[in-house]
């Protein structure tokens, strides 16, 4: 027997939770604030209320030392803190930290679209430190002294802070690993992942024992291959039957996969062109990921045989033109399989990590951003009311005193410059008609 030096990736001792849902809300900024000069040898100073700070943003980074999802599971809410309000002496408002939610490394990023619409891919968190601005903060608002204008020299208008954008995300891990050993349920996944890597997943003899995958690393001398064990898959697999899609994601990152096919069986051929017609139904790029077939149970009776009269044919249907033939109970081929799998790797790491096969700017930091938006009116029609819609002049109607009329009039000669007056007589308003704007109503005049 050999004696392997085998190394366990353990899974944090708990549920393996691989697609949740988290609620995230970036930082509202600050307001600005109306404010005058007021001291004792400068009475009639001029304006000096300061800008609200930004509100913080919030950034998914991947991180190569979490390997699930589970502190995720329950629909979490993530808040960035909201910048500081403008204050007199021109002092603007502190800005608010940034919030960073570590992720693991293979999770996708996806934004949950209203219902009947399909989720967006936002981001892909493929390696170690990716980094990706999920949601941005606010603006803190302007102060009054952002107002100022040679024809008004004593503005009281001020801003409201920018509302920090809000998204709920669907977050969907898939594992990294360099091989994948796939089959038909009780093909013996378990037992090979057991002897090669030394990992103990549930193991009996009976389809189905594997409800989750399972991660091990098999090491020698200064190599290592992390290898996952994907529950076993059937016809129907690519259309969802059983946890097809569940299950089947999990090896789209792969390099090599190690097909595996129970040697006692009837048609070893068959069952093995089985599982390939659905990894090609559900993705035909994983179709194409590069094969090793392997028959199991060599330890029982004709099972060797067998494989020397079908190796020929089982190495035809796999894109390395490999066939080994191993027994996961007695250890027997697992060295001959151990030198193909770090053969076969060390080919396809030398050309996946050639620098031409790496996209250009993989390093960059990444945004997620709204799709564009069409025009959006800057007013609409409420019954016999109007209603503003510019999202600055609301912002400015909610921080200002509307209860003063050179305040109303300032608001108004504003909102001539940002075309809400326009806009609004070309839906009808008239003297006297209510028309509302943030949280104030007003009587047009």
């Amino acid at each position: 027997m050999m004696n392997y030096r085998n190394e366990i990736l353990l899974l944090e001792d708990c549920e393996l939770i691989d697609s949740t849902l988290i609620h995230i809300r970036a930082g509202n900024g600050g307001d600005g604030i109306v404010s005058f000069r007021r001291e004792k040898f400068a009475p009639n100073g001029g304006p000096d209320g300061g800008d609200g700070g930004n509100g913080g943003d919030i950034y998914l980074v991947a991180d190569k030392s979490l390997n699930t999802l589970q502190k995720f599971q329950y629909g979490q809410k993530f808040e960035a803190a909201g910048g500081g309000n403008g204050s007199s002496k021109k002092r603007h408002g502190a800005s608010a930290d940034d919030l960073v939610i570590s992720l693991p490394v293979g999770t996708e990023v996806w934004e949950v679209s209203p219902e009947g619409q399909v989720d967006e891919l936002l981001a892909d968190l493929s390696g170690d430190g990716d980094t990706v601005v999920a949601a941005r903060g606010g603006r803190g608002g302007q102060g009054n002294v952002r107002y100022v204008t040679s024809q008004n020299q004593e503005p009281m208008l001020a801003e409201g802070g920018q509302a920090g954008v809000g998204r709920e995300l669907r977050l969907e891990l898939k594992l990294l690993a360099d091989v994948g050993i796939i089959g038909m349920p009780n093909a013996g996944k378990s037992s090979l992942l057991t002897a090669l890597t030394g990992a103990h997943p549930k193991v009996a003899a009976y389809p189905f024992t594997t409800l989750e995958p399972s991660l091990g690393v098999l090491k020698r001398r200064l190599d290592s291959i992390v290898l996952v064990e994907i529950p076993g898959l059937i016809e129907g697999a690519a259309e969802g039957v059983g946890l097809g899609h569940d299950f089947l994601r999990h090896v789209e990152r792969t390099r090599l996969l190690i097909h595996l096919v129970d040697g006692a069986e009837e048609d070893v051929v068959n069952r093995m062109r089985l599982i390939n017609a659905e990894l090609l139904a559900f993705n035909e790029k994983l179709a194409g990921t590069p094969q090793i077939a392997v028959v199991n149970k060599s330890d029982l009776p004709g099972v060797s045989d067998n494989f020397g009269k079908m190796e020929g044919e089982l190495a035809g249907n796999v894109s390395t033109g490999k066939a080994v033939c191993v027994s996961a109970a007695t250890y027997d081929g697992l060295e001959e399989l151990t030198d193909v799998l770090f053969g076969q790797l060390a080919a396809i790491r030398a050309e996946q990590d050639a620098p031409e096969a790496v996209s250009a700017g993989g390093s960059q930091l990444r945004v997620i951003r709204p799709g564009a938006q069409t025009s959006r009116p800057l007013a609409s029609v409420e019954g016999s009311a109007f209603r503003v819609l510019h999202d600055r002049a609301i912002r400015v109607a909610n921080a200002s005193d509307l209860n003063l009329y050179e305040v109303q009039i300032q608001l108004h000669r504003l909102m001539e410059r940002l075309g809400v007056v326009q806009a609004l007589e070309d839906l009808g308003v008239k003297t006297g008609d209510t028309v509302f704007i943030g949280e104030a109503e007003l009587e047009w005049s």
